[in-house]
């Protein structure tokens, strides 16, 4: 554990230092978005590219691990770091192409697919996983190749589906990483106290760390956007993390999700943006438009145009994001029984945060339509101010 809070630091210390330098480069360069203010005002120019200080929290921290002994294992017996190295090159590369001359789609999904084959061929692979009453299921390579890339791609597109508010993404890959973490952690046969650091416990950490650093600059009203840059590199981050615990050998030693199927953990700590994501891809087909074209039929535009502010949008996102995460991996750790009265109150607490925004604030004028950005992206109807922040804003 403390090996894993050394490099989780060492991850958020040097994003949140990186970041300035990063945004002062942007916007030298230009690379810039602008944010739409309320009553229709042309906002402020903010930079983007804070995938970039990610990129480095992510590498240094990787760099303290190899120094560290208590990775020494992972590092010497496994081709794992090296792969994740691979993918996470090509997944930054992707997505900054991207947010410099904004790619086509079929081109994005390809660089996308590269880098998950990239995680995959060198060593992050779904060759194994643990079913209750079955044991270890060994999965042939024709297979396993595939499914692995499919679960990295639909992470990375998850992720970068709901970086649409300022906080919103980083929030949600904090949460996710860190209930991820707690559970890998104490599955493991020695439990808490001293569990073999595995790449899934390392990249959780390292998630942890890296979007903690950026959330101090990306907290609304952002001073910078991590754009695809560091969307993609959180989800690719985080489906190696969940590729890399459920592909294992052993079967684990604690309750896996009421006893059932452990492959099901690392989707459900995830599952506010996977239902984000298969809610726009449904929506996109029935109305025949392209999968790769933006609209504002997210989660967080539902919220804004049902009177929530961008703050509290955010919060009551993130708060169900830690129900569903942590309820899903608390069976690790708490009884059914003692659980149970726990998720009723979070539920209820969540329904009344979520709806108290619609009491508090009319619905916006529907005929209201958000403009759209140069690089296709839709934004979000203008929303009430928060009370505590004169300075309304929606992320583009």
């Amino acid at each position: 554990m403390l090996a894993h809070l050394v490099v989780a630091l060492t991850a958020a210390i040097v994003t949140a230092v990186t970041v300035p330098f990063v945004a002062r480069m942007a916007r030298r360069a230009g690379v810039v978005q602008r944010r739409a203010e309320a009553a229709g005002r042309t906002g402020d120019q903010v930079p983007t590219l804070g995938g970039l200080g990610m990129l480095a929290g992510f590498l240094v921290a990787m760099g303290v691990a190899w120094y560290h002994p208590a990775f020494d294992p992972l590092f010497t017996t496994t081709s794992e770091p090296v792969a994740l190295l691979v993918g996470v090159v090509v997944i930054v590369a992707v997505g900054l192409a991207d947010d410099l001359i904004d790619l086509p789609p079929t081109v994005k999904l390809a660089g996308q697919v590269l880098a998950a084959l990239g995680v995959a061929v060198f060593g992050i692979q779904l060759v194994y996983f643990w079913v209750p009453g079955v044991e270890i299921v060994a999965l042939s390579g024709d297979l396993s190749l595939p499914l692995t890339v499919l679960a990295l791609v639909a992470m990375v597109n998850a992720m970068n589906l709901i970086d649409g508010l300022d906080g919103l993404a980083a929030g949600v890959a904090v949460i996710a990483a860190a209930a991820f973490f707690l559970f890998a952690i104490v599955s493991e046969p020695s439990g808490l106290t001293g569990a073999m650091p595995t790449s899934a416990t390392l990249i959780a950490a390292i998630v942890v760390g890296i979007a903690l650093g950026f959330l101090v600059h990306n907290w609304h009203p952002a001073s910078i956007f991590m754009g695809d840059t560091g969307s993609m590199l959180l989800g690719l981050l985080l489906g190696a993390a969940g590729v890399s615990y459920v592909g294992r050998t052993t079967a684990p030693s604690s309750i896996d999700f009421f006893g059932a199927i452990p492959l099901l953990v690392p989707a459900l700590v995830l599952a506010v943006p996977f239902l984000d994501a298969a809610f726009a891809v449904v929506r996109r087909v029935l109305a025949g438009q392209p999968l790769g074209s933006g609209d504002h039929g997210h989660l967080h535009h539902l919220l804004m145009a049902f009177g929530h502010s961008h703050r509290r949008a955010v919060l009551v996102l993130l708060y169900w994001s830690a129900v569903v995460a942590f309820g899903s991996v608390a069976p690790a750790f708490l009884s059914l029984t003692a659980l149970l009265p726990w998720v009723a109150v979070a539920a209820v607490v969540g329904l009344a945060i979520t709806a108290r925004g619609v009491r508090a604030h009319p619905v916006p004028d529907a005929s209201e339509a958000p403009p759209a950005d140069p690089a296709g992206e839709v934004r979000p109807l203008p929303a009430p101010p928060d009370q505590d922040d004169a300075r309304p804003a929606a992320r583009p």
